[in-house]
């Protein structure tokens, strides 16, 4: 299976004027974005066998990964009617 890397504008195309909006007005969700893109970017470099990482410390950043793209979920489905 080729890797991939997991951008929050891929995996919410549907958002993209949410996620515009947020990243340009809401710090809270800036600093969100940007530690799911390192862990994102983290689990690849890994992934692709550029960093070396035992199973469980792996697993662990893709848990941290899936808790914060459910809460950017969160925010944009919040933000979605205003």
């Amino acid at each position: 299976m080729p890797l991939e890397h997991h951008p929050l504008r891929r995996d919410f195309p549907e958002f993209e004027t949410q996620l515009s909006d947020l990243l340009q007005a809401d710090g809270h969700f800036v600093r969100l974005a940007q530690e799911y893109e390192a862990l994102d970017k983290r689990i690849y470099e890994v992934e692709d066998g550029r960093v070396a990482m035992d199973e469980m410390t792996l697993l662990g950043l893709k848990m941290q990964r899936v808790s914060l793209k459910d809460e950017v979920a969160t925010l944009l489905s919040n933000g979605a009617g205003g």
